[in-house]
């Protein structure tokens, strides 16, 4: 028996649950699992035969000949969406995932203390707007992987340290419900040039949108709605 942890729109076609258990029996695969699933859920199966839907063992992307053991962690992701303080920093503060508001101002001061050589901060806020995709939207809540999230934004951190000339980046994603014109995701990229600062921060916003476990429902007049693309 297996437990399969569900997100965003795999839980409303499961029936609204939060995870399922499938007797399956060890040493079997991935694709095992998926011909389970095609069985008893088969919109979950077509999503995950069409990769909408991807799977994860122990937090990490499986294939369909990965070996599921007793004790691994298996997720369903379907499409991705995408402590305040100024105490003694170190790099978890630079990467967080948080239900509470952060200040602007406060990470900006975050970055700006790690360099004397920074010269150019560019920064992406991103904030809930009412409308999306022709819709009225009321509210919205984000819904996350907790570990891997944080996993997958240490790693757009790292690589753009790595690839980008820039002296620290900075990433913090909101979850949970959020209103109409409040903050949702921050991106700082410092750097001794702007442009350098500039291409940076662009990477890693388009970047978190591609491979960051973080679903987004959207609350309309007509129901919920989960969405799937970011622009």
């Amino acid at each position: 028996m297996v437990t399969i942890k569900l997100f965003g729109m795999t839980k409303m076609l499961a029936g609204n649950q939060g995870s399922l258990s499938l007797a399956l029996a060890n040493g079997r695969r991935v694709k095992d699992l998926v011909e389970l699933l095609d069985s008893g859920y088969p919109q979950i199966g077509e999503l995950i035969h069409k990769k909408k839907v991807l799977v994860s063992v122990n937090q990490e992307i499986a294939h369909e000949e990965t070996e599921i053991k007793d004790g691994d962690e298996i997720a369903l992701l379907p499409p991705f969406a995408g402590g305040s303080g100024m105490g003694p920093i170190d790099d978890s503060q630079l990467v967080r995932v948080q239900r509470e508001n952060f200040s602007i101002d406060q990470e900006l001061d975050r970055v700006k203390s790690r360099s004397k050589r920074i010269g150019g901060i560019a920064t992406f806020l991103g904030i809930a707007r009412d409308r999306s995709k022709g819709r009225d939207v009321d509210s919205i809540t984000f819904e996350h992987y907790e570990g891997m999230a944080q996993t997958k934004l240490r790693e757009i951190r790292e690589r753009a340290l790595k690839d980008f000339d820039i002296l620290e980046l900075l990433i913090i994603h909101r979850y949970g419900e959020i209103t109409i014109g409040e903050n949702i995701v921050l991106i700082i990229a410092g750097a001794e040039h702007r442009a350098d600062a500039f291409r940076a921060c662009k990477w890693a916003i388009d970047e978190l949108k591609q491979i960051t476990p973080i679903w987004k429902l959207e609350r309309t007049p007509e129901g919920e709605v989960w969405v799937e693309e970011h622009p």
